[in-house]
């Protein structure tokens, strides 16, 4: 293979780990919204808290993943948007309300403040629930079918207890006393909701793509692809036998449940890659036919490889310079 037929799958491997970081790191944070509603007024103090260093910051993985498809796969980019052009609406108003109510929340009178919280939690339903329409519709190959829409429909249904999860992993991790208890509690509700989902998930796709059944349900390839479901499991028990021992919790390892459906995450990504590969867009457009010419892929690579350094150091240092339990929200001296 030469450098330039390479060079699509190099930036297929980019945006790919762009959009796995988000999904993740954003993840995380548009859970503990939907979470929100559920605390006390100062728990809700507390759990903005917890994310306010990070959360814009965590939305810059979702703009380096978009804008590699815009500039390395421009025909997949006109193909993928159009076609998700109303979710993807739903979703930048979902994160626009949370940007505006994140700020406000902290300057709006005890009377208004209880609106904003209630509009934080909806654009992150409203975000999350757009993904998650979003992650189907592209699975089934924008098919407008009635299976085809019922699957997407579940996962669209199902994504916020999946990003719950994670959100209540982080409180385990960044709070104490009541709220990481009430964090506890929230995870176990979710927890079995979310499995469930997943595995329902797992089950139908092959059924709504013959491509992606094919790749999965054939030998020596089932049994080579056997560690991805298996890794899954194991981090689904390690999850939930921790959430069953409170004193595991106690004793500073709540952050196994996070790191769990971390794993979770990264091992459903992998299938995922591994089920469209080759194609950019299932069974119209592989990677090498939606791609930019070589030689203008040889200048993007050039910023790429600045960019994406820049943004994994920044995050790296954020994470590191803000780790540790969230402080109680504080604006200033009155």
């Amino acid at each position: 293979m030469t450098f330039d037929s390479l060079l699509p799958l190099i930036f297929m491997g980019i945006m790919g780990f762009a959009l796995m970081v988000y999904v993740i790191l954003d993840g995380y944070d548009l859970g503990v919204g939907i979470l929100l509603p559920l605390a006390t007024d100062e728990e809700k103090d507390i759990m903005v808290s917890s994310i306010g260093p990070f959360w814009d910051a965590n939305e810059t993985w979702l703009v380096l993943g978009i804008g590699v498809l815009l500039v390395a796969f421009p025909k997949a980019h006109g193909v993928v948007l159009s076609a998700l052009y109303l979710p993807v609406a739903v979703m930048l108003i979902g994160l626009t309300l949370r940007g505006v109510s994140f700020d406000f929340r902290v300057k709006a009178r005890d009377s208004h403040k209880a609106f904003w919280n209630w509009l934080f939690a909806i654009g992150s339903l409203m975000a999350t629930m757009a993904q998650g329409w979003m992650l189907g519709h592209y699975l089934t190959g924008f098919d407008y079918s009635p299976l085809s829409l019922l699957f997407t429909a579940g996962i669209a249904l199902t994504l916020p207890t999946a990003y719950a999860m994670l959100g209540a992993g982080w409180l385990i991790m960044k709070t104490w006393d009541d709220l990481q208890l009430k964090a506890v509690a929230w995870a176990r509700a979710v927890i079995w909701p979310m499995g469930v989902a997943l595995v329902g998930i797992s089950l139908v796709t092959p059924l709504v793509s013959s491509t992606i059944f094919n790749k999965w349900f054939s030998l020596p390839e089932f049994i080579g692809l056997l560690p991805i479901p298996l890794a899954c499991a194991a981090a689904f028990y390690a999850a939930l036998h921790t959430l069953m021992k409170p004193k595991i919790v106690a004793a500073g390892y709540g952050w196994v449940v996070f790191a769990s459906t971390v794993l979770i995450f990264i091992m459903a990504f992998l299938g995922l890659a591994y089920s469209i590969y080759p194609d950019i867009v299932i069974n119209r457009m592989t990677v090498w036919q939606a791609a930019s010419a070589p030689d203008a892929l040889k200048v993007i690579l050039v910023g790429t490889s600045i960019s994406l350094p820049a943004i994994a150091a920044y995050t790296v240092f954020m994470y590191k310079v803000f780790w540790g339990r969230a402080q109680t929200l504080s604006y200033g001296a009155p």
